[in-house]
């Protein structure tokens, strides 16, 4: 039967251009800020630190069939109402994504990627903060296919609401967000 369908394309001089492609081209950091004024002085305080992670992700496409897909992150740490430390990096990708429909397009771009690129984006904070001698951190994985079908299903409300209110037309895109406090 695959013969078949090889001879069919040979005879019709039809190719299947269709073939779906992901490839990962580039990961990299974009930028890097670690803040710590308090130095010394924090250092002889006892460590009872309150920390806060944002996180979000944007995209744009650079090229045909290919994207920048960013991750952004602050990490901020207090003792009492002092700031301990702040961390705040860019990570990023180069996607080059093929030939899929616009629904696992962007899936791709708000999910698939920034699962790629998160396990990098946390090694730099891990490195980031011991160099600047404070205690290791923890920094859970994060599941971005639920974030992704968190922000459809809060987008299918937005467009509901939008068709009821204003006649159909629909709000932009919004990015995936991330804000939770590590303990």
């Amino acid at each position: 039967m695959v013969d078949k369908a090889i001879d069919n394309h040979e005879h019709t001089g039809e190719a299947d251009h269709s073939q779906q492609n992901f490839v990962i081209h580039r990961t990299y950091l974009k930028d890097l800020s670690f803040e710590s004024g308090d130095t010394p002085q924090i250092f002889q305080q006892e460590w009872q630190p309150q920390m806060n992670f944002d996180l979000n992700s944007r995209f744009q496409k650079i090229a045909e069939d290919t994207y920048e897909v960013i991750l952004q992150a602050t990490l901020t740490t207090k003792l009492q109402d002092k700031d301990a430390y702040i961390v705040e990096a860019q990570y990023a990708g180069i996607f080059g994504i093929r030939d899929f429909p616009a629904e696992q397009l962007d899936a791709l771009l708000k999910s698939y990627c920034p699962t790629v690129l998160f396990p990098y984006l946390r090694e730099i904070f891990f490195d980031v903060v011991n160099r600047g001698s404070f205690p290791q951190i923890h920094i859970a994985p994060i599941n971005f296919d639920a974030l992704y079908a968190e922000h459809l299903k809060q987008q299918m409300g937005e467009d509901n609401h939008a068709a009821v209110n204003d006649g159909g037309t629909k709000e932009p895109d919004h990015p995936i967000e991330v804000d939770k406090t590590i303990h």
